[in-house]
């Protein structure tokens, strides 16, 4: 049996807001091979000077990435910012207690910082500061550091280490999920939100122009969500700028229908945290409005986890979180990305956890190749196309029952209006069988062609890219996608991802 056609309109006067180029972060931490082995792997045949792999900077430009949050993460309630400076063969080794894994610090703030630069100028630090086993000295000694041009002990520390000019790192992180049990220096909503309140207030008085994240909730889950969140923001409101989200999903006993819905929870998250935000904000009388840093998201398979960690016994980069997506994995990925644009107006900071090897779109080998995974194809089409207004999209869809979120619509998608009038439309058919005919209207849009309809979709839903077919899944182009009389039409393949272009 056919589906009935899915419908929604375009207007560019019904637009939900601008896109921040941030939304397209990304996240290294000190976890497994995320560094060593990933990005920096001196003595690979690709190795550049500073043992930067150039296979996977060039894949990480074609990503698209834009701020990169560092150096974690649960790493970070662990870290001592001056283990990661100076001369690399006089830091010190450390345990990691996150992961249970030795920490070598040769990848530093420093080689951090000349990471970003030959990623590009979109490249942006967004460095944490650990407030779980430190503070407000500890915080204000890194942004000294990191920050000042000269004439001071710690910067002139910077310059003697080789680094003249001074990070200019704006946006920083105010430690991470310290409502989490799991965190080393795990705090009540009281504790954490007098120390972040007392580091922001400090921080600014260096530069006030900085850009501050509070720890919000770990989870829409959490048993203190939203109570955290208000308690939080009644005691920094007027000192940050942003707060923090993080989200993670995996398909749990065989229930494919409900992972495919993945996006109802991430956009009911999202809408929960801005209805505390601008509670708190009334209740204080303030017009400052407080927007929303989706800091780590993905597709995570969690219940792996804590027994890879639990075997460990302190080793040097161990492969941990490495898990293989999926095209199933991707399309969901895909629809993770919709939900993320079609709140742009609130959430303008977002970071994919994380970028390589650990629950990562990029894979490499030790000594050997680099490989693009499944989830790849949407962020890197997202990043590239998902720039200028979000239009207000409000589909007419068949639905589907699910477990977890009840009935849902098959259609989940968003469409994003370029500077130059172009407009491209993300969209997921979420039907695992049946394909699903779709016409949009087109309204005040001077559109007269489809340039491209790209799909991500394959007959195998667990069809996935590995190092020994590392090209197994990859975007091919639509058939029968046509503009008429401002109406597009178009058919969706079950369980796809697809981006179609309009000029």
């Amino acid at each position: 049996m056919s589906l009935r056609t899915s419908r929604f309109t375009l207007d560019p006067a019904f637009a939900v807001g601008a896109v921040d180029p941030r939304l397209f972060g990304s996240f290294v931490e000190h976890l497994g091979r995320c560094v060593y082995d990933g990005i920096y792997e001196p003595g690979h045949p690709s190795a550049d000077e500073a043992g930067l792999r150039t296979d996977v900077l060039a894949l990480i430009r074609e990503l698209g990435v834009t701020a990169i949050r560092y150096p974690g993460g649960n790493f970070v309630s662990g870290y001592k910012w001056e283990d990661s400076v100076g001369p690399a063969e006089d830091r010190p080794r450390r345990l990691d207690l996150a992961w249970r894994s030795t920490e070598t610090n040769r990848f530093g703030l420093s080689e951090y910082i000349a990471f970003l630069k030959k990623i590009g100028p979109q490249a942006e630090p967004m460095m944490a500061v650990n407030l779980g086993t430190r503070g407000v000295s500890e915080a204000l000694e890194l942004q000294e550091y990191a920050n000042h041009p000269a004439g001071t002990e710690l910067s002139e520390r910077r310059i003697s280490h080789g680094d003249k000019d001074p990070f200019g790192i704006k946006m920083w992180c105010l430690g991470n999920e310290m409502d989490g049990p799991w965190q080393t220096g795990h705090k009540t909503a009281e504790e954490y939100g007098r120390l972040a309140a007392e580091t922001a207030r400090a921080m600014r008085q260096i530069d006030p122009s900085v850009e501050l994240v509070a720890c919000g909730s770990s989870g829409q889950s959490m048993d203190t969500f939203a109570e955290w969140e208000a308690t939080v923001l009644a005691e920094t409101y007027d000192l940050v700028d942003y707060i923090s989200l993080h989200a993670y999903y995996e398909e749990h006993d065989g229930d494919r229908d409900s992972f495919l819905a993945s996006a109802v929870d991430m956009e009911s998250f999202i809408d929960n945290v801005v209805a505390t935000c601008d509670h708190v904000g009334a209740r204080l009388k303030s017009k400052k409005r407080i927007n929303l840093s989706f800091d780590e998201w993905n597709v995570w398979y969690m219940s792996r986890t804590q027994s890879e960690v639990s075997a460990l016994d302190w080793p040097e980069a161990p492969r941990l979180l490495e898990d293989n997506y999926s095209l199933t994995d991707a399309v969901v990925f895909g629809s993770l990305l919709i939900a993320l644009l079609r709140h742009a107006d609130r959430v303008t900071v977002a970071c994919l956890a994380q970028l390589v090897n650990v629950i990562a779109p990029i894979m490499t080998e030790p000594g050997g190749p680099a490989w693009k995974q499944t989830t790849f194809f949407p962020f890197a089409q997202a990043a590239k196309y998902g720039r200028g207004q979000v239009l207000d999209v409000r589909v007419d869809s068949p639905t589907y029952e699910t477990a977890k979120y009840g009935e849902t619509d098959l259609l989940h998608a968003t469409a994003v209006r370029a500077e130059d009038g172009t407009v491209t439309v993300f969209a997921v058919n979420r039907s695992q069988t049946e394909a699903l005919p779709i016409e949009v209207a087109l309204n005040g849009l001077d559109l007269t062609q489809v340039a491209e309809h790209s799909v991500l979709a394959d007959a195998d839903p667990e069809a996935r890219n590995t190092l020994a077919e590392p090209e197994r899944i990859a975007p091919h182009a639509a058939d029968g996608t046509v503009l008429e009389d401002g109406v597009l039409r178009t058919t969706l393949e079950p369980l796809s991802w697809n981006v179609i272009r309009l000029a």
